[in-house]
This record gives C-alpha cells, structure tokens and sequence, in this order.
C-alpha cells in the first residue's frame, strides 16, 4: 500500500535549520508516543506537490498533521481568505504557512495557486478534500484543478485509525480527467484508511 521512497528524499521544503528540525522531530515524536499512534513511509523527492490527507474526520486530525510536519522538519503550507491577513495576525498567518486567497481578485483560485506554486522554488500545499469533517459522497474538486493549474503532482496521505497509522503514500498518477482522478483518489482512500471517526468516512 505506502510507496516507498529512499530517505534521500531532500528536497521537498524544509522548514528551519538542523537544530530546530531536531527539537521538531523531538516533539513530534512525544506527540505521537502520548497519541499512540505512528508515521510511516516518505515524503516524496519533489521540490513541489499538493498534499491531500483522509479520511478528514475529526478535529484530530490537526494534531496528527502537526506531529507529521514536526517528524519529517515538513515546511507547510495552507490557504485562507485575505481578508484575515490584517496586521500582526497576518504576519502570523503567513509565518506558520498561510496563502491569502483574494476571492474578489479576477483570477480564479487555482490560477492565483498557480501564481504561488510559480512563485516559489519549493512548496506543498496542504488540502483535506473532503472539505468538512463529515461523511460526503464526492470530494471536492478544487484540489485537483490546482494540481492541473499548477502541474504540481498530487501525494496522497492515508490515516488509519484502525492500526492508528499515518501512512505517507504514494504520488498519485493523474489522468487529467477531474472526474476520473477525483473517483479513483476518493475510491482509494476508502478502500484502504479509516477515520479516526469511522462513521465520517
């Protein structure tokens, strides 16, 4: 199930330097030990990638994402409206990863994304598509039109609190087709991970 990838794999975003990744991986790990869960598998060798985590059903889910980024010293980032991008709370928002997303802007918000992703030398960004924490029948789209817009590959992040595991997977290999890729990811994700809230899935 997790594709595994050689731990040479430096190149996608790290945040800090070695000192602060050590005391991150530290906690990260306390983290994990005090949850009794583990991570397992590798981030991909690529510079750029959109990471999408499920079954999104619960609020602990945060914390497992957390722990996860502290482990591996993962630089994150995550969009969110402009408007909260005001003052020092922006300065914040934009220190711990933030994106601000202009909804009034004439550019869509896969092409703003776009914008980003060509902005930048090294990037993920993370989406849970579900969209919400409960159940739905089809994930949401936009994660995948950013994945096109962008031609950033997709990495697919599997949480399974039946063996309360967090698996780093695998690239997922896009068609192109929006319905295709998203059935074939939500069909995947459900066949293979568990919520923590197992009746959401």
């Amino acid at each position: 199930m997790t594709e595994q990838f050689e731990p040479k794999s430096e190149t996608y975003p790290r945040a800090g330097n070695r000192i602060t990744r050590a005391i991150g991986a530290a906690i990260g790990n306390s983290l994990y030990a005090l949850m009794r869960w583990k991570i397992v598998g590798h981030l991909p060798a690529k510079a750029k990638a959109i990471i999408i985590g499920g079954p999104h059903t619960s609020n602990w889910d945060l914390f497992l994402a957390m722990g996860a980024m502290l482990q591996k010293g993962l630089r994150f980032s995550w969009m969110m409206k402009a408007e909260a991008f005001v003052g020092p709370l922006g300065t914040l928002w934009k220190a711990l990863g933030g994106i601000p997303i202009d909804r009034k802007n004439a550019k869509s918000v896969p092409e703003q994304m776009a914008d980003w992703f060509a902005s930048v030398e090294s990037g993920y960004l993370g989406i849970t598509p579900e969209g919400t924490r409960k159940a739905v029948e089809r994930y949401r789209s936009g994660f995948l039109r950013i994945a096109y817009a962008s031609k950033v590959p997709v990495f697919v992040v599997g949480i399974d609190a039946r063996t309360r595991t967090v698996h780093l997977d695998k690239l997922w290999p896009l068609t192109g087709d929006l319905e295709t890729d998203l059935t074939a990811i939500r069909d995947y994700i459900r066949a293979n991970y568990s919520g923590i809230r197992p009746e959401h899935n």
